[in-house]
Order: C-alpha cells, then structure tokens, then sequence
C-alpha cells in the first residue's frame, strides 16, 4: 500500500464516520474508494465494515445526550439488529463471491434512492408527529420491530446505507424527536457492525485486508467524533450529493470496468 493509497482511504474514513453519525451510508464513501484502489468487492466489504466499528462506537457516544433514559427502548430494538445482522453475515459468508458481486449494484442503487428520498420522508414524519399522542399502536410496533431486524440483515450482508434506512423506518413508524432516533440508529448500526466484524473475523480472515481495517478505524473514529459535535450543521444537501455521486461512480466501476 502506497503512501498515498493510505492517505485516501484513512480520509475516507473520517468521511465515513461523519457522515454516519449523522444520517448514514458513510460505507458508499469507503467501500468505493477500496474498490478505486484495487481492492476485491469481498474484502473491501469485510474490512470497510470492520473498521467501521470504531466510528459507531464514538458516534454513539457522541449522541449518548440524546440516549439518557430510552434503555428500554434500545434492550427491545438490540436483540433484533443481533439477529438480522447474524442471518446477513452468514449470507455474506455462504453465498458465492460472484454472487456477491452482481447484488451489491443492486444494494448501492437502493441505498443511493433512499439517500435522496430520506430527508422527504423525515420531514413529513416531523410533521405528523406534531399532532401525534404519545404511543404506537400494536401494528407499528411490530412494523418497526421487522424493520429493524431487516435492516440488521442488510447491514450484516453488505451496510452501504444501512443507517439511512433505519432513520427512514424511524421516521415513518417512531415518534421521538430526530436527534434521538439518529441516536439509536448509531447503536443500533454499531451492534450490526460489530456482530459482522466478529463473524468476518472468525470465519472470513482471508478476506480481510489488516492495513485497511486500521485506517478506516481510526479514521471513522475520529469522523465519528466531528459528526457528533459538528456534522449536525452542515448542509445535507452536500453531504448526500457526494454520496450519490460517489456510489454512482463506483456501479459505473463495478458493472463496467470490473
């Protein structure tokens, strides 16, 4: 690894870990600057996703504020994100590389809709919760409750926007403010990460690239950090416009010069 390669991709880790503390998808940063620098689909995925770890670990600190008090509503939501992110990283680990390659196009369109179509959603939320009693009825809490274990299966087999599609399903189910759901969906996308992590570590090491794992950690570390404190006020728009244009770069890569 080049000087300069380490550079790019520790920058992407802070990235990374910004853009992730506050709406998600900072993987649609990484994961296409490995795949720019020659890195197998495979193991960019395994070791961005390691790596990223760390950055949901300082951005869940950095919302810890917004967390005191809803325990209760995380010890429901955690078992859940546990169990779909087992079910995706042992579809990660058992479906053919190959098989790997052709969906994770698919996933980054996804990801790059619900990118562009999130903020709608959560303004529209915004304004139904203001005349909202407090409480959910049955069948949004079961709603929420699928969505969240989907979203965990999602996240354990590839992540890219995992975090944009919780504060969708958030927005649209839940009535607690945003800052509290970008709160738990930090925990909750750390939780996916880490039980992935530990999976790709046991079963998958031939995959993972070492170097790469450390400077997307200390990277999204740091990016965790600056979203907590600071990301709250820069511009969305310019956050999700270098989103989009990165994830569609790299399926123009991906679908034709792989």
């Amino acid at each position: 690894m080049s000087l300069l390669d380490a550079l790019l991709i520790l920058l992407a880790g802070v990235g990374a870990g910004t853009i992730n503390s506050i709406v998600g998808s900072g993987t649609l940063i990484t994961f296409p600057t490995l795949l720019f620098l020659g890195y197998p689909p495979l193991m960019a995925n395994v070791s961005n996703n390691m790596g990223l770890v760390a950055g949901g670990a300082s951005a869940s600190w950095g919302y810890r504020t917004e967390l005191t008090g809803h325990g209760g509503t995380l010890r429901k939501l955690v078992p859940l994100s546990l169990l779909g992110a087992v079910v995706g990283a042992t579809l990660l680990l058992t479906l053919p590389a190959t098989a790997f390659k052709t969906i994770v196009p698919v996933l980054i369109v996804l990801a790059l809709v619900l990118v562009i179509f999130g903020p709608r959603l959560q303004r529209a939320a915004a304004t139904r919760h203001t005349d909202q009693a407090a409480g959910m009825p049955p069948w949004r809490t079961r709603a929420l409750a699928g969505g969240v274990f989907v979203g965990g299966v999602y996240g354990g087999y590839f992540g890219a926007a995992q975090g944009v599609l919780l504060m969708g399903l958030f927005s649209a189910l839940a009535s607690e403010p945003i800052q509290r759901l970008t709160g738990f969906k930090n925990v909750l996308v750390t939780i996916v990460n880490t039980v992935a992590a530990i999976a790709f570590l046991l079963f998958a090491r031939e995959h993972v690239s070492w170097p790469v794992v450390g400077l997307v950690a200390v990277g999204s570390f740091i990016g965790g950090l600056l979203g907590a404190v600071i990301g709250r006020r820069l511009p969305g728009v310019v956050l999700r416009s270098v989103i989009v244009v990165v994830g569609v770069l790299a399926i123009i890569k991906m679908v034709w010069f792989a």
